[in-house]
């Protein structure tokens, strides 16, 4: 079929538009003439490709998919199927059609395509719708986080600069007082240089004794009192800010997205979205197939680790207490959860290989312990999210010394997430295998009605028989004689009540036969005692 019963994809608003008619040239509206089929399985009017071809490639209006033209012409071949339309759509009437063709044409999954690409379009529509929301939402996470960061860093830098403010006064009041001290000391040393100078030069003798030795106690004095010519403290003011800035950000950058993701996926998995949408042909894919290429991964071996350290150092916190009883309970749901994939893997291999036949009671039991190991994780995980508030009021007080924890219990939370995964799967699996384990049921009960009678009758009559074969050798211990009687007695019923046996009458008899007909070719000869008398 044409091609054009799309418009021009102009946006996914476009979809949406009523489709057009069959036989009406998309660029030109009217009906064709001389419809020219492109590769991408276009056709339009050859007047309207006329003169578009460039360098021996026409490009589609709709796809801007490239054909090879060959010709002088320029143009592609002529639809032959959709001119026979064109030249049958005006006669008004219904065209016979071939019942090997209808035939055909039923084989062919072109409805199947058809419903396939619509539903294709839905769910990309719908993509594209989420993507937008996702978009949205990742740019109001990124203006929510940075104006915290500004504000962190406006803080911060209220508090870096009123430091570095207290530093500089600090400095400059040290400073400038032994600035002042020593600006009072220099014109004292000076004037008594001067004096000691102009007493060397005017004193006599007699005055020098008299005098020299006051000038020299003052002049120790002066020299011999303390005085601080060297700064006390450096001039570098230092308030580390580069630390003190990274120290701010570093729970909006490294605890904030971690805790914002796990609480995300958390919520996702719990309303019970098992990941992203795919976008898959009609085909459906073997639960093996899933089981096989799950995204679900093994519990964090770094968590485990971290959890036995932690508990080997011996410390009475909350958090190693509730450690402790986190892995108990984890142990216990694996446990079932791996009890549940074992059983679910020796029913799939039963049903796919040895094709036995399985009870649909089994797989219903298999649901319901599923349903009960999902509302345990779910308990679990929700207990678990509500002692975040409690731990996050220690976790704020020290943060370096629980960070290890708080690693811990978003690995807790992860392993929680893929056992709510696993056991996801798990139940899909089941579903899917429950109306196959049925059918086959059903089928193979009305095929072999045996499989009806119960093994029970069976093992009953292997027990009476068992049963008879005892009392007959306690008899046989009492009465020696009628030994020979009772086994042939107890032969019988062995060959009416059991199957094999009767099947191995036959055989026994024809080897009687032939050993009495032995006898009697032998009756003529004879035997050795005859000889020796």
């Amino acid at each position: 079929m044409s091609g054009a019963i799309f418009g021009p994809l102009e946006g996914p608003s476009s979809l949406d538009a009523p489709s057009v008619h069959p036989l009406v040239c998309p660029l030109c509206h009217v009906q064709y003439k001389r419809p020219c089929l492109l590769d991408c399985f276009h056709d339009f009017c050859a007047g309207c490709l006329r003169g578009r071809a460039t360098e021996g490639r026409l490009t589609c209006p709709l796809c801007q998919h490239q054909t090879v033209v060959k010709g002088p012409s320029g143009l592609p071949p002529v639809d032959r199927l959709l001119q026979f339309l064109v030249d049958s759509s005006g006669d008004g009437v219904e065209a016979v059609r071939c019942a090997n063709c209808d035939l055909e044409c039923s084989e062919q999954a072109v409805k199947a395509l058809q419903t396939a690409t619509r539903e294709a379009i839905a769910l990309l529509q719908a993509m594209v719708e989420e993507v937008r929301h996702s978009a949205a939402e990742e740019e109001n996470a990124i203006h929510a986080l940075f104006g915290s960061m500004q504000e962190r860093l406006a803080e911060r830098k209220a508090v870096l600069l009123q430091a570095v403010q207290s530093q500089y006064e600090e400095k400059d009041k040290a400073f400038k007082e032994q600035l002042s001290h020593l600006a009072t000391l220099l014109p004292t040393l000076q004037v008594h240089l001067v004096i000691c100078s102009s007493f060397l030069s005017l004193a006599t003798k007699a005055e020098f004794l008299d005098l020299g030795y006051e000038l020299m106690e003052r002049l120790q004095g002066i020299v011999t009192r303390p005085y601080c010519l060297r700064p006390v403290q450096s001039s570098k003011i230092a308030s580390d800010h580069r630390a003190e800035f990274a120290r701010c950000l570093e729970p909006l950058l490294l605890l904030g997205p971690r805790r914002v993701t796990a609480a995300a996926s958390g919520a996702n998995m719990l309303a019970g979205g098992l990941g992203p949408k795919v976008l898959t042909g009609p085909h459906c894919p073997s639960p093996v197939g899933k089981m096989s290429g799950s995204p679900v991964q093994k519990p964090t071996l770094h968590r485990s680790i971290s959890t036995k350290v932690l508990l080997a150092e011996g410390k009475n916190t909350p958090f190693t207490e509730h450690c402790r009883h986190y892995e108990d309970t984890y142990r216990h749901l694996q446990a079932e959860m791996q009890g549940l994939k074992d059983q679910v893997q020796e029913l799939h291999r039963d049903l796919t290989k040895h094709h036995s036949l399985i009870k649909a009671e089994i797989m219903g039991d298999v649901l319901s312990k599923s349903l009960q190991l999902d509302v345990q994780i779910a308990s679990e995980h929700t207990s678990l999210e509500g002692m975040r508030v409690v731990f996050q009021e220690i976790w704020e007080e020290s943060y370096q010394q629980v960070a290890n924890e708080q690693e811990i219990y978003e690995a807790q939370l992860h392993d929680l997430l893929q056992l709510r995964q696993e056991n996801a799967y798990l139940t899909t699996i089941t579903k899917q295998i429950t109306p196959y384990v049925r059918s086959i049921a059903k089928v193979k009960e009305r095929l072999e009605p045996r499989f009806q009678a119960p093994v029970d009758e069976q093992s009953e009559s292997l027990q009476n028989t068992h049963d008879d074969s005892r009392n007959s050798a306690a008899a046989a211990r009492n009465n020696p004689g009628s030994v020979p009687e009772k086994r042939e007695k107890t032969s019988e019923p062995k060959g009416n009540s059991w199957a094999p046996n009767g099947l191995s009458e036959e055989p026994l008899l024809k080897n009687k036969d032939h050993h009495r007909s032995k006898q009697k070719n032998r009756g003529d000869i004879p035997t050795w005692r005859e000889h020796l008398t």
